[in-house]
């Protein structure tokens, strides 16, 4: 009688460590578990992370490229909060989402559009202690599905890496300003979608967006006792 061939077993699935690395200390700059000013030492976040150094310097580098840090000396240290790039920040991001409302405006199907919907009356019923880092993910959610409609992959890459660059000043923001405001304006632009006005779309989407530098003041103020005060 033949013999039967033994099972296969699965191979583990390889888990990708640089990408991995790279996520984690995104999230801790996003944070600011990376101080303001921070200089980053490479055998310090391989041992606090459990990696080799390597996956480290990768992940630094292209944080670099994003925005998150800058060069210092022979490394890396953690960009600044700093009023005038928070500024130039919401700035790009009010050019990129007025592109994607318009091109959203004149591409966007009709089932793309009942989705953003679907999505809005879902995320309205949230719970009233639903922490402002996860009501901020709920608006960029939003935000991202007016970019993903407007059928430009390059766009909506840039959006997503201006969000995690402004995503802790947001946060800030997020805990004064609340919910219900947010979600009335995203139906707002979401009717003028609906009625496929472009001009409507981008207006309603620029002062839902834009923040006056006082704004910025107060966030960044706020922020930086966060950081270094632990303050609420």
């Amino acid at each position: 009688m033949p013999r039967t061939a033994a099972p296969r077993e699965t191979p583990p699935v390889r888990v990708n460590i640089a990408e991995d690395v790279f996520c984690r200390l995104r999230d801790m700059a996003i944070q600011y578990e990376l101080k303001p000013g921070e200089r980053l030492n490479e055998v310090d976040l391989a041992e606090r992370l459990g990696v080799s150094r390597t996956p480290v310097r990768e992940a630094l580098y292209r944080l670099a490229q994003e925005g998150f840090l800058v060069e210092s000396g022979r490394g890396y240290s953690r960009r600044q909060l700093d009023v005038k790039e928070t500024l130039d920040l919401y700035e790009a991001r009010c050019a990129i989402e007025a592109e994607c409302a318009r091109l959203a405006a004149e591409r966007a199907s009709d089932e793309a559009l009942d989705e953003i919907d679907a999505f809005l009356k879902s995320s309205a019923g949230v719970p009233a202690d639903t922490s402002a880092s996860h009501l901020v993910e709920l608006d960029e959610a939003f935000h991202e599905r007016i970019a993903r409609a407007s059928g430009n992959a390059e766009l909506m890459r840039i959006l997503i890496n201006l969000n995690h660059r402004i995503r802790f000043i947001r946060w800030i923001n997020m805990e004064k300003i609340g919910r219900d405001h947010t979600q009335a304006e995203h139906r707002k632009i979401l009717a003028a979608l609906r009625k496929r006005d472009a001009d409507a779309c981008v207006a309603l989407l620029r002062t839902h967006i834009t923040h006056r530098t006082d704004q910025i003041v107060e966030a960044i103020t706020a922020g930086l006792a966060r950081i270094y005060l632990q303050q609420p």
